[in-house]
């Protein structure tokens, strides 16, 4: 073979790359890449010339006046050569013949296309392709090969420590639960110590006030029978107030047995959000279990935002309890934040807020039907949970972060509030997730849960 072809055709440049600080976004550009750029009016021979002194370049990019016009990979060229008559009919040939009857399907990604996705891309092509270079193009514009073995290898690399931070993670979360499990137990035995003395106390009020009522009575009797008490009667009477302590005594007792009852149910709702759940779900009340939520609640938005109630005729659903008042917890805790948050900005704001409607937070609940899909023939019906915030709502951006949250991968990385709500309707209770909002108008969560 002449040695003039060589000197034709600049010299392959490998980019190495450093494979042992990849991660979980490592892109195509942390990989190494090899920049050989030939125009396609060389010849084959030149090329081959180049293969051989260089054993490990996947292939070759073509250029037409500078421009990119395709790959040529180093087993086609190999492939047209070793066919009858293909050295005479290639091999001094120009790289443009020898392209026009290669087989198209070149994988081209920019380089800043993550390497599990570029891997996924690259396993979709067809079987005959599936060991030929990948064309990479820079920000710059300029073409680089990355030789299909240098992806696989990074690709398993990769994966092998997205394996080890899944194991981490669920570890992590494995011992989350059993602390979180252990603080339910506790809290539940806390809440039942709390209620005994507050049944005591509840059982006992309707006989202090009964007896009272008797006291009551017999003093009025001894005031009919003597009207004309002793002066030491009339001083002790003086002395304790006894008309208005006539009076204020049933407002006493009124008002102690309102306070015992609100503790009871406290201490109530305090238990039903702790509840820990078994294996199969069991019927619930929904309403219930929003009201108990809204109550362990209410000390943050009482006097400050609105709740309005639109509850529907709801059957019982079978759920797991526990698990649906952490839900409803979440949700309503956001939307809380947000009003109380917005609430304090206007306050501070210099613009006059005279129409600003007050903090409000809407729960709508309805049975509905769906219509059909592909696994169904027939409406379902499904139990809709709504609730709706008056707020400054989220931007487009917000909320596809959010959404992005709701993936695998994303819930692996960093699990948000939103997302074990998602994954809790979604994956335990084959329901549905729904999230709307709209910028300075509010935002709307729905929930759907199968009616079985």
């Amino acid at each position: 073979m002449p040695q003039e072809f060589v000197s034709e055709i600049p010299a392959p440049i490998l980019i190495e790359g450093s494979r042992t600080d990849l991660c979980l976004e490592s892109t195509l550009q942390e990989l190494s890449l090899y920049a050989f750029e030939v125009q396609i009016t060389c010849t084959s021979a030149s090329v081959a010339q180049v293969f051989e002194k260089y054993p490990l370049v996947p292939g070759v990019i073509l250029l037409d006046n500078h421009n990119y016009t395709g790959m040529l990979s180093r087993r086609q060229l190999l492939e047209f050569l070793i066919r009858p008559f293909g050295k005479e009919l290639f091999f001094e040939q120009p790289l443009s013949i020898l392209y026009s009857y290669a087989r198209t399907g070149i994988l081209l990604l920019p380089e800043n296309t993550s390497i599990l996705a570029a891997m996924q891309l690259a396993l979709r092509r067809s079987p005959e392709l599936l060991s030929e270079p990948i064309v990479v193009k820079s920000a710059s514009g300029s073409y680089k090969l990355l030789d299909i073995s240098e992806l696989n290898i990074a690709s398993w690399q990769i994966r092998g420590i997205e394996t080890q931070v899944r194991y981490e993670r669920s570890q992590a979360q494995i011992i989350q639960n059993d602390k979180m499990a252990s603080l339910g137990r506790l809290v539940d035995g806390v809440a039942h110590e709390i209620l005994d003395p507050v049944n005591f106390i509840w059982g006992n009020l309707t006989h202090v006030f009964n007896y009272s009522q008797d006291l009551l009575k017999l003093i009025a009797a001894y005031n009919r029978e003597f009207p004309n008490p002793s002066e030491h009667i009339l001083y002790l009477m003086q002395d304790i107030e006894f008309d208005f302590l006539e009076q204020d005594l049933n407002k006493s007792l009124i008002s102690i047995q309102n306070g015992a009852e609100r503790l009871k149910k406290l201490v109530t709702s305090l238990q039903n959000f702790c509840h820990i759940d078994t294996v199969y779900p069991k019927p619930a009340d929904l309403h219930t279990c929003i009201e108990n939520v809204l109550l362990l609640i209410n000390s943050r938005v009482k006097g400050e935002i609105e709740i309005v109630r639109y509850y529907g005729q709801l059957p019982p659903v079978y759920c797991f309890l526990g698990q649906l008042n952490q839900v409803f917890m979440n949700i309503l805790s956001r939307s809380i934040d947000n009003l109380l948050d917005e609430a304090i900005r206007l306050q501070y704001s210099l613009t006059t807020t005279s129409n600003k409607e007050k903090p409000r937070i809407e729960i709508t609940t309805e049975v509905i039907s769906l219509p059909p899909n592909t696994t169904n023939t027939v409406d379902s019906r499904w139990v809709s949970i709504r609730i709706v915030d008056n707020g400054s709502g989220m931007s487009e951006e917000t909320q596809q972060q959010i959404i992005e949250s709701f993936s695998v991968e994303k819930r692996a990385d960093k699990e948000t509030s939103l997302a074990a709500s998602y994954r809790i309707i979604t994956a335990r209770h084959g329901g549905k997730f729904k999230m709307q909002s709209v910028s300075g108008i509010g935002t709307e969560f729905e929930i759907l849960l199968p009616l079985v």
